[in-house]
């Protein structure tokens, strides 16, 4: 293993959010529900549970919870499901179901409730099946009717109800296996997830345990003795694929199946990393029973499997097309008899007449080798249904799709064929990229995929565990310190990521050659670090050491060399040095255009990248120009709903948003929502940033009640998709924080600016910098106010935080200075105004080339408080300083050059 990947500095334009991008931290662990009186219920419902997404609801008016036949019908319904929720009063019961979006209900209603309640909960959508329980039957047969279908039935005792209720809670369970249309990001990471895991040898006195601990802490069992049973008895008695026990637990259906699908369905890093072990035994149990089954000549294996599933109308359009691909990230369960499939789709539409019914059938070729197939029945708790089951990651191709009258019901059959890695060009092509780029073996190749995918949390426990086990001056060792020091970099700890980079890179000089491409890797990884802190003097100096190495070990038409040229470019952009970024990303496309095809994406990107030197230097035309030929190669060589054509209408329309053309800017950010609502899940937090962007041209446009319903529209899917700590979700408080801003409801926007602050303290280091950016979002909005006392407390606090995380010369310093020299100017304190916009045109004289625009701007305000303070000589003199450099630096049509003008002739009349 070499000493680390380099890493290069995208300039890309993606979807915006304001102010700031933060990297995802991991998912925390989320409290459950467990067996509790009603009354608390609202507290109760905080996020999709880690097991289960339905709960068992019982309502009667008369529960005594001391009573002996009730604790015993508790004890047999918990052997079906895992939470069960009682009450007493029927509207309690009917806001706790409203409350919840995603789960399913359960609802045992007692006789005497149930004219009152059947018609109340029957059309919500919570609501799955309804139980009726009573003394005596034929009282409440009326109920059993198609009217009400979601009613399973009248019973008049407890265990006929826990056989209903287990077959409901089977068909929740199966429900949640989602079909994902082409090849989404969540299916390529957990395949990646699948490959990894089964080539890491795992010490099952370790891991065996750690997941039955896992398994009991989740809230939702610590109630259940059953479960707890079953959870220890899987701790005493598991051992891995031998006599087939990983697929006879797996077809208990108990906390294995639950945790291991659910976390597969929702990328839960968390339980992935617990269950891993258990879904590489099961793999490989299905892989023996698969090899043994398909030589047995005496009990041929069938040549179609049946599986039965409901889909809403959006998600069928989206994802069954004839001839494209569909996949399955979970262990898929499929039947030999079609009619197992076609009672189950009947039993689910009952419940919900919303979706619509779709039949698969399943060509088996045995020459197809992409995934194995096992017969599972004699395993199973349900053996009549003989079911088929598949490993993970099934693709299949749509042949057929066709609207089909089966007995009462009108459905859709679709005819599936597997497909395989080794012919399907299109699956080969999506995920190589990636693939090459997670190096090395195991574990160390975990870590980086948790690092590509945002875990940085759980990405640095992996390297911290690989650096204990590493020997001193060992280039594993530098591998691990060089990770590291990426993950510190994601997570804005800037100094103790160069402390982990410098590190690697004392190792890496002991034991590589003085060229050796790794070394320049190194210099690359630092170079990044101090570009990200300000430091571009520093970055550029590791960034001409990486080059030098790659210029004399690499040949000239190499992809790292162009790397290194957009690097370079890169930070010259962020220097404000536009024409330097244009020669370095130039140099960069140079190199593309000769080792790339014409059509390969990554030219659309280089050419993305110099667009947005144009952009940041206002010459919306040229950014346009470039854009728009980044856009024809994305057309040619991407899917028509590929999220890339997305970024790329997006990024036009930002140009268009930032030109004043509100209307073009509209039409393109539309386009790009129109994909994004195609390709990704309605819960993408993808598809909240193309709501947030529609969001920004309205708030630009002054049209603040559709600005919020778009900014609201963002916040209620990212509070579904991201954590209730995610950096995204404070981004989206900020965003409706900033429209109450404009609408100069301080109140409102006080509100919103503080509920982001809160999430930004829970989740990021005291001292990062996105912090002090949240005290200053904060004190801008007291300083609107005329609260300048209170405002200069806030820009304090961000000074504090600003000068502890970065270094002295840092430009966003720089701007703190300022800010609080504005809070003075506002209180007509000019002498210390003039003092904190001293220290801020210090570090900008500094830190800045001398026609960056920023030096302008700081120019410009001492012509205005010289200006106030009756200077009009010392004002004249700065204020042309900023006009030469805004000549410079900007276009002429650039509205900044005909303001510092016009205070320009202001000034001249006064002296």
């Amino acid at each position: 293993m070499g000493c680390g990947a380099s890493v290069a500095t995208d300039k890309s334009v993606v979807n915006s959010t304001t102010p700031v991008n933060i990297s995802s931290p991991t998912h925390p662990h989320r409290s459950q529900v467990s067996i509790t009186n009603g009354e608390k219920g609202q507290q109760r419902i905080q996020a999709l549970d880690l097991v289960q997404n339905y709960f068992l609801l019982w309502l009667d008016g008369n529960l005594d919870e001391s009573n002996e036949d009730f604790q015993n019908s508790i004890k047999q319904l918990q052997l079906a499901v895992d939470t069960i929720e009682k009450f007493r009063d029927a509207n309690e019961c009917l806001n706790y179901i409203s409350s919840f979006k995603k789960q399913k209900a359960f609802l045992i209603v007692s006789g005497a409730l149930t004219e009152n309640v059947v018609p109340r909960v029957h059309g919500m959508s919570q609501i799955y099946a309804i139980y009726i329980f009573c003394r005596k039957k034929s009282k409440y047969e009326q109920w059993e009717t198609k009217e009400w279908p979601k009613v399973r039935g009248v019973f008049t005792e407890i265990h006929s109800i826990c056989a209903s209720v287990q077959q409901s809670a089977r068909e929740c369970d199966d429900d949640t296996v989602g079909i994902t249309g082409e090849l989404e990001s969540s299916f390529m990471y957990t395949t990646f997830f699948k490959e990894i895991v089964l080539e890491i040898d795992f010490d099952e006195k370790k891991t065996i345990p750690e997941l039955a601990d896992y398994a009991c802490q989740q809230t939702v069992y610590t109630n259940n003795k059953k479960e707890l049973e079953l959870i220890n008895k899987f701790a005493q008695e598991y051992h891995g694929n031998i006599d087939n026990n990983s697929v006879q637990w797996y077809t208990a259906e108990c906390f294995t199946y639950k945790m291991l699908n659910k976390a597969l369905g929702n990328l839960d890093v968390n339980t992935l990393l617990k269950t891993g072990f258990f879904m590489r035994d099961l793999h490989q149990n299905i892989q023996q029973l698969h090899d043994e089954q398909l030589n047995n000549k005496d009990k041929p294996f069938p040549s179609v499997a049946f599986r039965g599933q409901t889909m809403t109308q959006q998600d069928f359009e989206i994802k069954i097309q004839p001839d494209k691909l569909m996949s399955y990230n979970n262990f898929l369960s499929t039947s030999e008899l079609r009619n197992v499939a076609v009672r189950f789709i009947r039993r689910k539409l009952l419940s919900d007449n919303t979706k619509i019914g779709v039949l698969f059938i399943i060509t088996i070729d045995p020459s197809i080798k992409s995934v194995p197939y096992a017969r599972i029945a004699k395993f199973s708790k349900f053996p009549d249904e003989l079911e088929i089951l598949f490993s993970t990651h099934t693709v299949f191709r749509i042949r057929q799709i066709k609207e089909i009258q089966e007995e009462e019901m009108k459905i859709w059959q679709v005819k599936l064929t597997l497909t395989s890695d080794g012919i399907d060009e299109e699956l080969s092509a999506l995920t190589k990229q990636i693939r090459m780029e997670i190096t090395g073996t195991g574990w160390d190749r975990m870590g980086l995929l948790l690092w590509k995918m945002g875990e940085n949390d759980k990405a640095e426990q992996v390297f911290t565990m690989l650096l204990e086990q590493a020997p001193d001056d060992d280039n594993n060792k530098a591998y691990c310190y060089h990770c590291l020091g990426l993950i510190k970099r994601n997570q804005g700890q800037y100094n103790v990521a160069i402390d982990f980079c410098e590190k690697s890179l004392a190792i890496c000089e002991k034991i590589l050659s003085p060229n050796h491409p790794d070394l320049a890797t190194s210099y690359n990884n630092i170079g990044a670090v101090y570009n990200d802190m300000g430091d571009y003097s520093k970055a550029l100096e590791f960034y001409e050491k990486a080059h030098k190495i790659y210029e004399k070990a690499l040949p000239p038409n190499h992809p790292e060399l162009a790397t290194s040229y957009n690097n370079t470019g890169g930070v010259y952009n962020d220097m404000g040095d536009y024409s330097k970024a244009l020669e370095f990303y130039e140099k960069s496309h140079q190199i593309y255009e000769k080792a790339l095809p014409p059509n390969h994406p990554d030219l659309a990107t280089s050419y993305n990248n110099t667009g947005r030197v144009y952009h940041n230097m206002g010459d919306y035309s040229k950014a346009l120009e470039f854009y728009e030929k980044a856009l024809k190669i994305k057309e040619k060589a991407l899917p028509s709903n590929h999220p890339s054509l997305a970024t790329s209408y997006n990024n036009i329309g930002q140009v268009y948003k930032n030109m004043g053309d509100y209307s073009k800017a509209l039409e393109f950010y539309e386009k790009d929502l129109e994909i994004t609502k195609k390709a990704l899940p309605p819960t993408h937090p993808d598809l909240a940033i193309s709501y947030n962007n529609i969001g920004l041209v309205y708030n630009n446009m002054g049209d603040y009640s559709k600005a919020l319903e778009f900014y609201e529209k963002d916040l209620e899917i990212t509070k579904k998709a991201l954590p209730s700590n995610h950096p995204s979700l404070a981004t989206s408080y900020n965003n409706i924080g900033l429209v109450y801003k404009n609408m100069g409801d301080y109140s409102k926007a006080l509100e919103f600016y503080e509920k982001a602050h809160q999430i930004y303290e829970k989740a990021l280091p005291p001292n990062h910098p996105h912090l002090a950016t949240s005290y200053s979002n904060i004190g801008q909005v007291y300083n609107n106010m005329s609260d300048y006392s209170k405002a200069l407390e806030l820009y304090e606090k961000d000074l504090e935080i600003t000068k502890k995380a970065l270094p002295s010369n840092h430009p966003d310093l720089a701007t703190s200075y300022n800010n609080i020299g504005l809070v003075y100017n506002n209180m007509g304190d000019y002498s210390k105004a003039l003092e904190f916009y001293e220290k801020s045109l210090k570090i900008r004289e500094k830190a800045l080339p001398s026609n960056h625009p920023d030096l302008a701007m700081s120019y410009w305000h001492f012509g205005s408080i010289n200006e106030k303070m009756h200077k009009y000589s010392e004002a004249l003199s700065f204020l042309e300083k900023a006009l030469f450099i805004f000549k410079k630096s900007l276009p002429p049509s650039h509205p900044h050059i005909q303001s510092v003008r016009n205070a320009i002739d202001n000034v001249k009349k006064k002296i």
